[in-house]
């Protein structure tokens, strides 16, 4: 007559309970009842080795992409605006805008790696919707990658840098970063100029004749957005560029309802990629992850800027409407 012997977690040292513990549920589809009684824990302690489990990378989660991908909407808004792809998540269960915000940031997280490929040359950009997507990446290991910041740095409400954005995007993917090292707007045209000859910082500058994917969040032209609230433009410039036609702002740059450029007075003052070097790229990765960003997302997929999107259906429906 066979003995069933119940192991007990403090039989288990160090991260192989973990490891224990995420086997059973993962590869033998016990429940946490049934893993807390055969190790002598709580159902407490399963949940937070499970929780442990994630956060170090022993295990990995992800929904096929195929699932977002061919997605009624999805397909209509490729249709639609020509894009390549787009990957639209649910949020009708969303109980509010901040769970909507997340809900796409993971959505674009889970489908980044698969968009990316050895060798590429991935210009960033800053903002919320790009740092939060770095930190709710899975660890990657991706050959020969790069990552390039595309707008120099500037101060933010949200408590990171432009360059933590790449950095930290860069660590989650095993890439290289290029970082630049100045400031994203000067107080004078002649002083950008001088400090866009320097020999270092001009060697930053060129790799942007090298990407090959670009990766960002369009911004809006509202009174708090992103590009007052940073300092890169005043509320008196942002009502000039309003006023010649701007609905939009990619990587620091206004554009009209066309996606086409606004020559303004922040142009020379800038430190940062020009739009025409993110057109015709392999992909130009877009996150739309709130209504406030309708317009300026269809002015920015109609520049030529987008050839992928991550968004919600309710923000899809709206695109189409």
């Amino acid at each position: 007559m066979g003995i069933t012997r119940r192991r007990t977690a403090g039989q288990i040292t160090g991260e192989n309970v973990i490891i224990e513990v995420a086997w059973m549920y993962y590869q033998e589809g016990l429940n946490q009842k049934e893993i807390a009684d055969r190790l002598g824990i709580s159902r407490a302690s399963v949940v937070n080795y499970l929780a442990d489990a994630r956060e170090s990378g022993l295990i990995r989660i992800s929904m096929a992409a195929e699932s977002f991908t061919t997605h009624r909407l999805a397909l209509e808004l490729c249709a639609r605006f020509g894009l390549q792809a787009a990957y639209v998540v649910p949020d009708e269960a969303a109980s509010n805008d901040e769970d909507r915000f997340y809900r796409v940031v993971r959505g674009a997280a889970e489908w980044l790696p698969d968009l990316l490929a050895p060798d590429d040359r991935l210009g960033v950009a800053w903002g919320r919707t790009v740092y939060d997507l770095a930190t709710v990446l899975e660890q990657q290991n991706l050959p020969d990658l790069a990552v390039i910041q595309l707008v120099g740095s500037m101060s933010t409400p949200y408590g990171f840098t432009a360059e933590a954005c790449s950095t930290r995007l860069a660590q989650k993917l095993g890439a290289r970063c290029h970082n630049l090292h100045a400031p994203a707007i000067l107080s004078r045209a002649d002083l950008a100029r001088e400090l866009r000859a320097e020999p270092i910082l001009k060697a930053q500058l060129d790799q942007f004749g090298h990407i090959t994917k670009s990766l960002f969040s369009v911004g809006t032209c509202q009174p708090d957005s992103h590009v007052v609230g940073s300092g890169v433009a005043t509320r008196d410039e942002l009502d000039w560029y309003v006023a010649q036609g701007a609905v939009g702002v990619v990587s620091g740059r206004f554009i009209n309802a066309q996606g086409q450029a606004i020559p303004g007075p922040l142009d020379e003052r800038m430190i940062g990629v020009e739009l025409r070097d993110l057109i015709g790229l392999q992909a130009g990765i877009l996150i739309t992850p709130g209504h406030d960003k309708v317009t300026a997302t269809r002015a920015c997929i109609a520049g030529g800027y987008a050839t992928h999107l991550v968004t919600s259906l309710s923000v899809a429906q709206a695109l189409l409407a």
